[in-house]
């Protein structure tokens, strides 16, 4: 099972970018799924493989119908694009307000999502761009069937204090109370902080004892940099060497120290490896 699930607390941290980033350097055939509520951006700002624009139709809005008769892990690509580049995405919804056709879908779509990884045709990872969440949030009945769960954040004092009381809150929620940070609960909550590649090692170390003292159970898993021209190149809106920038190096790094410490968990041997996709994603 490896549905990753990334979400933020409050603000713009870059989610999108984040899951993206993670997802172009990927170890394995990986999906982006954009499952925010609030609606996707991918589809206003990607191109897809074919040059043209995305289909907004195909995705999670189409999905919804299908899902409503139960869903097979592998039907999951009859409703994914290829972006340029070759990366695969599930396209978000459009506006919030078609939330409403995936009422009570949610467990259904994150049980999917997880098998994904196990299925003899096509198996592949799932990388979900939950956007900004609070308690009631629907697309938070995605995570008790995640491996991870990962709260994007960047570094100034009110945004970690936020992603202190979301991982707390989320602990009490799938895990019925806090944890020490040594549990082990599924699903793990993790912390990505955005973050000048300068005072990173720092700021995560002071993260971890804020997390620690609040016994969320959630740590610090690593962070990406504070790279706006790289973000510009991931979202196809700037010419550069992607595969160079601070961004992906970052990522490149986060995706090895994940599966250094996970990734036996998450082992399937029809996997393929994948490098650098030449993605035209979106920042948010």
């Amino acid at each position: 099972m490896a549905l990753i699930a990334l979400a933020a607390d409050k603000g713009s941290p870059g989610v999108t970018t984040a899951a993206v980033a993670l997802a172009a350097v990927w170890p394995r055939r990986v999906l982006v799924a954009e499952t925010d509520p609030a609606g996707g951006d991918l589809v206003y700002r990607s191109a897809a493989a074919h040059g043209g624009p995305l289909n907004p139709n195909t995705g999670m809005l189409s999905i919804a119908a299908t899902a409503r008769r139960g869903l097979v892990p592998d039907q999951l690509w009859d409703h994914t694009q290829p972006l340029s580049g070759g990366l695969e995405v599930l396209v978000g919804l459009g506006i919030a307000e078609q939330a409403a056709g995936l009422a009570g879908l949610w467990p259904t779509l994150g049980r999917a999502f997880s098998q994904l990884a196990d299925s003899p045709h096509a198996p592949a990872d799932v990388i979900a761009d939950c956007g900004r969440i609070s308690g009631d949030t629907p697309a938070v009945e995605l995570f008790p069937q995640a491996a991870l769960v990962l709260l994007v954040s960047r570094t100034e004092p009110e945004a970690i204090a936020r992603v202190r009381d979301r991982a707390a809150a989320l602990a009490a929620k799938l895990h019925g109370g806090s944890r020490g940070a040594a549990s082990l609960a599924t699903p793990l909550i993790g912390v990505l902080l955005i973050a000048d590649p300068s005072t990173s090692a720092k700021l995560v170390h002071q993260v971890n004892e804020m997390l620690m003292a609040a016994q969320t159970g959630a740590r610090v898993v690593g962070t990406l940099a504070e790279d706006p021209a790289g973000a510009e190149q991931l979202a196809g809106r700037k010419r550069g060497r992607l595969d160079k920038s601070m961004l992906i190096r970052s990522a490149r790094k986060v995706t090895v120290d994940l599966y250094q410490q996970y990734g036996a968990a998450w082992a399937n041997p029809n996997a393929g490896a994948q490098g650098t996709h030449g993605v035209h994603g979106a920042g948010r």
